[in-house]
């Protein structure tokens, strides 16, 4: 069947809107330019206990190794602010972060679980490309296997790589996920966007725990993101001081970018915030058993963490609140709950939330 290349793309792009990406491209499959980086990356250890990272290796720049046959890549952002937040949604946002018994989860992760969403909308437009031109090799991933996203992204022009290392777009800064369709037919690229960084270091400067150690290189080992979530085991008490009250995730290096003032609105109320990621207390999230916690993350990114690591993460959270915290009855009830976690049959669960009774001043022991 002989197909006009640009009805083609046009197709693609209003099949693209109509299932909520605000944006797709297509990307050449030559990463070769980026592998160097990658490899010294891993060799610096920065991508800490995250073993398949480097197991996979090389594959991760190499899309037509991941996928024999692959010709290009589409490439594809949703946004995925919650629906009905507030314009000074970054004020609301830091103001969160100023209330020490609040826990605060990143924004991405207050909503439906997106590699779900994702899988199931680019599989759609995968099957309505292949209605259109026959027989058609294809995978789609989004954050599920060794695949440069960002790369691949910034390649197909959605945006340009922050110096947090994020996707940036000038008319949707970075509040959006990335998905792919590898595919094995030959698409024009689409032509890149240029950077529009300047000499702004917000984001390096902001880090809680400096994980920004250059421009477009972060040390995962110290990111926030990643010990509250990829991160197994206990966390370097160098460091718990410095996480606050973030229990999953992290938004600082986003919240203080210029460019998300122009961060759109999600269309889908699948990233709407449900109440329990978006309110309550620390109390609350400690006290809840396994059973309550899988029920409330059920759908939910949140619950691939498990609970032992959402106890070890509420426990640091709330060491570092007792420090600060002037409400002595708030401080009484903390403390009664941590004792209890003394007995947690996980020894991880009991180190954090011994180390939170500790930074209990002794004014209120």
């Amino acid at each position: 069947m002989s197909i006009d290349r640009l009805d083609l793309w046009g197709r693609l792009q209003a099949w693209a809107l109509e299932l909520g990406f605000s944006q797709i491209g297509v990307s050449h499959v030559d990463l070769s330019d980026a592998e160097p980086g990658l490899l010294a990356w891993l060799e610096k250890g920065f991508h800490g206990q995250m073993a398949y990272m480097a197991a996979h290796g090389l594959k991760r720049a190499r899309p037509s190794e991941l996928v024999p046959g692959t010709l290009s890549v589409i490439t594809a952002r949703m946004d995925y602010l919650a629906p009905r937040s507030a314009d000074d949604w970054q004020a609301v946002e830091w103001r969160r972060l100023s209330e020490p018994h609040q826990p605060v989860v990143s924004m991405y992760a207050r909503g439906r679980d997106y590699h779900k969403v994702l899988r199931q909308r680019l599989q759609q437009l995968a099957d309505r490309l292949q209605a259109q031109v026959g027989p058609l090799g294809h995978r789609v991933f989004t954050d599920s296997a060794p695949v440069m996203e960002v790369e691949l992204a910034q390649r197909s022009g959605l945006g340009w790589r922050g110096k947090h290392t994020l996707l940036l777009n000038r008319e949707g800064g970075s509040l959006f996920f990335l998905g792919e369709v590898f595919v094995d037919l030959a698409l024009a690229p689409t032509p890149p966007q240029t950077s529009h960084c300047g000499n702004c270091e917000a984001c390096i400067e902001i880090c809680p725990t400096q994980a920004i150690v250059a421009p477009y290189r972060l040390d995962a080992r110290r990111c926030i993101s990643y010990l509250t979530i990829e991160h197994p085991g206990s966390i370097d008490p160098t460091l718990r001081p410095l996480m606050g009250n973030r229990v999953y995730g992290c938004d600082d290096c986003q919240l203080v970018c210029p460019w998300n003032k122009y961060a759109q609105v999600s269309r889908l109320p699948d990233f709407a915030a449900r109440q329990t990621w978006s309110e309550g207390d620390l109390l609350d999230g400690l006290q809840w058993t396994e059973a309550e916690f899988l029920r409330l993350s059920e759908g939910s990114a949140i619950r691939r963490i498990g609970h032992a690591r959402w106890l070890r993460n509420i426990a640091v959270a709330m060491g570092n609140a007792l420090r600060v915290s002037q409400d002595r009855a708030w401080c009484a009830q903390a403390a009664h709950a941590l004792q209890s976690r003394l007995l947690y049959p996980d020894p991880l669960v009991r180190e954090h939330a011994q180390w939170a009774l500790d930074q209990l001043p002794r004014a209120l022991t």
